[in-house]
């Protein structure tokens, strides 16, 4: 009975993280002066416009999955290597923003044993980080991958061509054939959740 009420629980918090994740995308290239979320309906908390049918099922079924990218183009931000990093950045510092506010909640909570709120909140604080964290891993298409702006010279500007078209490939292969997630990624969420909780 409790893997099903986590199970049920986790469709809606899943559901908020990955709104407000892409949304935060959205919302920080449209004040950084790139129109092209809003002209694709991308400014919106309505989650059927940022869901992935296949992505979201992943995500349900094996926790790991994804939502439709946020359209961008950065030939409209201001300062292209700045504005990207921080549009990019957006995305889990919403999550991370949605973690304290849900974590916070809980506190308040948990001492009136309100039990199916209580496990929403908790398991909606650990998604929120799980997918901050998650999408800082420096690997394109995932948020972190935009951090490598800020330290390759222009030079070396094709190292991000070749990896955009190699990237879920290399994160497939990250997730398959080695112990990444459970090595490095799952200790530092871990360890976040239980500095939050």
């Amino acid at each position: 009975m409790n893997s099903i009420l986590d199970f049920l629980l986790s469709i809606p918090a899943i559901l908020i993280a990955i709104t407000f994740h892409e949304y935060a995308h959205g919302w920080a290239a449209y004040k950084l002066g790139d129109p092209t979320p809003k002209m694709y309906g991308r400014l919106t908390l309505n989650p059927l416009a940022h869901l992935d049918p296949i992505g979201t099922i992943m995500l349900l079924i094996f926790r790991f999955g994804w939502a439709k990218p946020v359209p961008i183009n950065p030939n409209n931000f201001y300062h292209y290597r700045r504005d990207t990093v921080l549009v990019s950045l957006a995305g889990p510092g919403a999550n991370f923003l949605l973690a304290i506010v849900f974590a916070l909640l809980s506190h308040i909570i948990l001492p009136l044993h309100m039990l199916y709120l209580s496990v929403f909140l908790v398991t909606s604080t650990f998604i929120n980080i799980a997918l901050a964290i998650f999408n800082l891993i420096p690997i394109p298409p995932l948020d972190g991958s935009r951090l490598l702006l800020l330290v390759l010279p222009d030079r070396y500007m094709y190292v991000m061509g070749y990896l955009e078209q190699y990237g879920f490939i290399l994160i497939a292969a990250l997730l398959i054939f080695t112990n990444f997630v459970k090595i490095v990624v799952s200790p530092i969420v871990n360890w976040l959740f239980n500095i939050f909780i």
